[in-house]
């Protein structure tokens, strides 16, 4: 089972007086501390696992990197007592990639459920993308769309056995399943989708999908904008500054993505609907 999902005895209550002890399974959550050439960036609480690409798609989400190159080694080392207990990850960047600013470095941890929390300021939250997103000619049929949650629920293995994890999974222009993750944290979900196809040189990520079995929030959008992702889907709402960073970036936004319906909230002109030839209007 590992460090991904940790066994507990729990008591189970029922109205009337009736309890009986038993052992579950719970959804590991450790801090990891990103640290790049040595120093320090960021520290986020996280499901173990991935680690690499969820460093790598952390730095996508603060401009530091961009493609596959842009990452030259990446190792965990021990913290400060000396022991190597695997939630320290120090990054080597590529020859020639500026170390992030100083003023990028998070002065408290990230938690599971905020991806911006401790941001110097928050003007530093809306980064500039290496990518042009509104440029994106990418079309996607509705029919196609309907089907990417069920098969993201697929991929949530640990989910089945804890009820405890975020997924986030991007498709590519054909429909094909990519890569799919969990985590305690939505965000950690995200960033290791995008560290992974940063890694395997994807990047930017034209004509993918990302979908999330959250809510979509404006750190969400933001992560989808720095990787180059035109289309962004939610199983449940979008806050306001989503919407409106979705609007002002150029990405089309989906939210309660469930059975066969869903809601746009800005640019539904990429959505196209195989039985009605017409796009889908855009709100």
């Amino acid at each position: 089972m590992g460090r991904i999902m940790v066994r507990r005895q729990v008591t189970r209550v029922s109205v009337g007086g009736r309890s009986a002890s038993r052992s579950d399974v719970l959804a590991a959550e450790e801090p990891l501390e990103i640290r790049v050439g040595g120093r320090q960036l960021a520290v986020t609480m996280r499901t173990p696992g991935h680690d690499v690409e969820l460093a790598a798609g952390f730095l996508v989400s603060e401009g530091v990197v961009a493609h596959a190159g842009d990452v030259a080694a990446a190792r965990h080392c021990a913290g400060i007592d000396g022991e190597n207990t695997y939630n320290v990850l120090d990054v080597t960047l590529g020859p020639g990639i500026a170390a992030p600013a100083p003023e990028l470095s998070r002065s408290l941890y990230t938690t599971s459920s905020c991806g911006v929390c401790g941001k110097a300021s928050i003007e530093a939250v809306e980064t500039v993308s290496h990518f042009d997103v509104a440029g994106d000619p990418a079309t996607l049929d509705l029919a196609a769309l309907v089907g990417y949650p069920d098969l993201l629920r697929a991929e949530q293995s640990v989910f089945d056995k804890t009820g405890g994890l975020h997924a986030a999974a991007l498709f590519a222009p054909d429909g094909s399943l990519v890569v799919a993750r969990e985590d305690v944290g939505r965000h950690n979900a995200v960033d290791k989708v995008i560290g992974h196809a940063l890694l395997a040189g994807l990047l930017p990520l034209r004509g993918h999908t990302l979908v999330v079995s959250s809510r979509a929030s404006f750190e969400l959008v933001q992560k989808a904008t720095m990787a180059g992702i035109p289309i962004f889907a939610a199983v449940s709402a979008p806050s306001s500054l989503a919407a409106d960073l979705a609007e002002d970036r150029g990405i089309t936004l989906v939210g309660f993505l469930r059975g066969e319906s869903l809601v746009v909230y800005a640019h539904g002109e990429r959505l196209v609907d195989s039985t009605a030839p017409a796009l889908v209007a855009a709100p």
